[in-house]
């Protein structure tokens, strides 16, 4: 017996008669949160460079899936082998290049390739909706914005030169500065928020991951401020702002980087 067999026949063991309490009381909609932790918990993981978290994150991951699909076997719905013959399908007929005789020349190519396939795909399924379908409403704001600008993109509407997106930054920044009342000024903010996103995407850079890495320097710069003023037998709220600033820039000697 496979251990993926064996992790099936244990969620349909612990969703039986004699199972679990917990586990028979869960539903798709009751899951949700796990999945969406389960997966950042992954990506701690991974950026971790740790092997074994990684593995063990993949699994919770994994737990997820099975768990879903052990839900819609028993309501005769579908079940994990549905699930794994759709993506295998699906892997096999957008991969056409690999599995088929499309020839490409590059990582562009495939992704371009991707996109008509899934367009395709959507028109033979008589979905309809707008470019921009597709992207899930509970992403995170940044990465939803990034995703949603990509889309846009793929369909022509687009900024020409990276220059030109640095011009759009500055006209908000701009505008921002003029706001006056609260809401014009959440509004401004949200607006130069998602032209920032669009720069990030002319550099190629993902903005969500390049905001969660000074997010984590920031962190660690602060820690750095805490332990220093701990020798002094000090808290943050007892030490001067010229004082903090001094042990910042310490920080920034000894890690380089965020001013």
């Amino acid at each position: 017996m496979s251990h993926f067999t064996h992790l099936v026949e244990i969620m349909e063991h612990l969703r039986g008669a004699n199972g679990c309490p917990w586990d028979k009381e869960q539903t798709h909609e009751s899951l949700k949160p796990y999945l969406i932790e389960e997966a950042y918990e992954l990506i701690d993981a991974i950026d971790s460079g740790v092997d074994a978290d990684t593995a063990d994150e993949l699994g919770d991951v994994l737990l997820q899936v099975v768990f879903h699909a052990q839900i819609a076997a028993e309501e005769n719905r579908f079940t994990i082998e549905d699930v794994s013959k759709a993506i295998a399908d699906k892997l096999i007929r957008r991969h056409p290049h690999v599995f088929g005789e499309v020839p490409v020349e590059t990582a562009d190519q495939v992704v371009e390739n991707w996109q008509v396939i899934k367009s395709r795909e959507k028109a033979e399924k008589k979905e309809t909706g707008s470019a921009l379908s597709g992207v899930p409403r509970h992403l995170p704001a940044l990465l939803r914005a990034f995703q949603i600008q990509k889309k846009a993109a793929r369909v022509g509407f687009d900024w020409e030169q990276t220059d030109e997106v640095i011009a759009k930054v500055m006209e908000e920044v701009t505008e921002l500065q003029r706001a006056e009342t609260q809401r014009e000024k959440e509004e401004e903010f949200g607006d130069l928020l998602f032209s920032l996103v669009n720069l990030a995407r002319f550099l190629k850079i993902d903005p969500e991951a390049a905001l969660g890495q000074t997010v984590s320097k920031f962190q660690s710069r602060f820690e750095f401020i805490e332990i220093e003023l701990e020798k002094r037998n000090k808290m943050p709220q007892d030490a001067t702002l010229p004082e903090m600033d001094a042990l910042w820039e310490q920080a920034k000697k000894a890690g380089g980087g965020m001013r």
